[in-house]
């Protein structure tokens, strides 16, 4: 019987976790090639000429530029720190001498082996770990921004409105990616109590991220004459 339920944890928790990833590669494809369709490109081209306002008018602009970026951070930092959390959670969960496998065995439908059970934990806790990781190198990039946006313009100068908007778009892509490994890590909890779940519960993300990552507009000429443009 024990085969046939670890049987269930080989086919449905990977086609879930791949149904996941096929999407976010697909949506990768749109923002690279049809940049303008989506939330992702249409934010990215918004924060350029951000930049680039921001810059020219300094003086008057030095605190919002400041105050915008700040909120910012702050999200990544919320993030970060409810990330390592979970981290340290699942640390103390798995280092326990208590074995956590002995109340599921009965409520769990799936593999609840020893080997099965440190599978799961260890799998949820790399996946926050890497989440850890990118939101804490976005708050890296986004503290570099808040600085050298106020440097004095210098025909001169190395610190470019591109370069800086270079490392603006670095920053944010790490925090989308962080955002996306703290998503795929709700499924993945769901997964303590079987592999069905998991399945389930990735493929109703998809449709939600779908509606939240792409643009729906009745404005379909305005739509199809940017898309055309470059992704920078």
């Amino acid at each position: 019987m024990e085969w046939r339920k670890c049987y269930l944890d080989v086919i449905l928790v990977p086609l879930g976790f791949l149904t996941s990833i096929g999407y976010h590669f697909w949506l990768w494809h749109k923002v690279r090639t049809q940049p303008h369709t989506t939330i992702i490109g249409i934010n990215a081209s918004g924060r350029r000429n951000w930049v680039n306002a921001m810059m020219k008018d300094n003086e008057k602009k030095n605190i919002l530029a400041v105050q915008s970026l700040r909120n910012t951070i702050m999200g990544a930092t919320l993030m970060a720190t409810t990330s390592i959390l979970l981290c340290s959670g699942l640390a103390a969960v798995i280092s326990s001498t208590y074995s956590v496998k002995k109340p599921l065995s009965d409520a769990v439908y799936g593999a609840h082996g020893e080997f099965m059970v440190a599978l799961k934990y260890v799998t949820l806790l790399t996946i926050f770990l890497f989440s850890f990781f990118c939101h804490s190198l976005s708050i890296r990039f986004i503290n570099q921004v808040n600085i050298l946006i106020n440097t004095p313009q210098d025909p001169m100068s190395l610190v470019t409105p591109q370069y800086i908007n270079e490392i603006l778009e670095k920053g944010f892509i790490l925090n989308t990616v962080g955002n996306r490994l703290f998503y795929a890590g709700l499924p993945l909890l769901l997964w303590i109590f079987g592999p069905v779940l998991v399945f389930l519960c990735s493929l109703t993300m998809v449709p939600v991220l779908y509606n939240l990552d792409f643009v729906f507009t009745t404005a379909k000429g305005k739509v199809e004459a940017n898309q055309n443009r470059d992704f920078e």
